[in-house]
């Protein structure tokens, strides 16, 4: 193996386009105004927006890959890699569970989970396999944790049921959180950032820590990006046939989710590596290097800055709801106005994030 030193400007890009595209999703104009696709699927299938976490975890372990192995050339020590493993885990776990608490900070209704919460946890756990396995060990636990997840919610009847159950809130997984997790859970008597999805979501992160190998690697750049590609085509396959047995949820992360997600993640890496770091092609890409350079302040920031934009009432109404009524009035179709808004969220929110990239401010949390 040798030790990539030249920045990935694919990955940079990709990194900070996946946060912008969760801005985009997270805060439409209207919640009642969203083109299919931009919505989270009710339960089997995939729009766009079902693939924009997948696609970021997949990303923090190609980038796990990188960072931790120049530390490790470096002979850094493991317990100090530990220690800020653990303390940067804790941070954006800490962030997540503000942005839950925030603005009522309501703690008898309190949520445990939710999406910087997940990433904490997957970071954590991926970057502990990252230092203490090699890449077999890694595809292997992947593997084996796919496999035993299918097994485990299609073999296992829901007691009170006695088959197997795989609808809403009626699952493995539901049966689990009602157990186990405390605290409010976001549906009611179900959570999408549930426990055993964690296990799924951490698989979502090795198979970036692979590509991260890859990258890595003493292969020429025709051979890494034939590899990528190769690799997103036979997932996403595999993963769809996978899904005809095993639906395609991100409700329950399921294994076939997993492939399908990490193999379009792994085409769109090799297609922009191609393009950028290969053919030089940067024009278009320093947006996502700008978002990217502060990716979970910028999240952070946009859920601080959406209690002005969303929540405070001016004359009655919220301003995307002045915003969608006036351009729906003028006549356009509502879906399209909350789309408009959403984009004109995401370009606000690319103010903080270059005003920290041209000072070269970087808040790693």
């Amino acid at each position: 193996m040798i030790i990539q030193t030249k920045r990935l400007i694919s990955l940079d890009a990709l990194r900070g386009f996946t946060i912008a595209a969760m801005i985009m999703v997270n805060y439409p104009g209207s919640e009642d105004a969203v083109y299919f696709t931009l919505r989270h699927t009710e339960w089997n299938g995939l729009s766009f927006t079902d693939q924009v976490a997948p696609y970021f975890l997949f990303f923090v372990g190609a980038s796990i890959a990188l960072a931790y192995s120049r530390r490790l050339q470096a002979n850094v020590s493991r317990s100090s890699m530990y220690k800020k493993i653990f303390t940067r885990s804790l941070k954006i776990y800490a962030v997540g569970m503000f942005l839950n608490l925030m603005p009522a900070f309501d703690f008898h209704n309190i949520r445990w989970t939710g999406t910087l919460q997940r990433i904490a946890v997957v970071f954590f756990i991926s970057a502990i396999i990252y230092l203490n396995t090699n890449w077999k060990q890694q595809a292997w636990i992947a593997a084996i944790t796919l496999v035993l997840y299918w097994l485990l919610i299609t073999c296992i009847p829901m007691p009170g049921y006695g088959k197997v159950m795989l609808e809403p809130g009626v699952n493995i997984v539901a049966l689990v959180d009602n157990h186990l997790l405390p605290g409010k859970m976001w549906r009611g008597n179900w959570d999408p950032e549930s426990i055993l999805t964690t296990f799924t979501s951490v698989v979502s992160c090795i198979t970036g820590m692979l590509a991260g190998h890859l990258m890595l690697s003493d292969k020429s750049p025709d051979e890494k990006i034939n590899w990528l590609m190769t690799a997103g085509v036979f997932l996403s396959i595999t993963g769809y046939f996978w899904g005809l047995v095993f639906p395609v949820n991100e409700n329950l992360w399921t294994s076939s989710f997993v492939l399908v997600t990490s193999g379009f993640a792994s085409l769109l890496f090799g297609a922009l590596y191609f393009l950028v770091d290969i053919k030089g092609k940067i024009r278009g890409t320093l947006p996502g290097i700008i978002f990217g350079a502060n990716a979970i302040t910028i999240y952070f920031l946009a859920d601080v800055w959406a209690l002005f934009f969303y929540v405070a009432k001016f004359g009655g109404s919220s301003l995307n709801e002045k915003f969608v009524n006036s351009l729906s009035n003028a006549g356009a179709d509502p879906k399209l106005a909350s789309l408009i808004y959403a984009l004109l969220f995401v370009c606000i929110n690319f103010i903080p994030a270059w005003w920290l990239y041209k000072r070269k401010l970087f808040i790693k949390l």
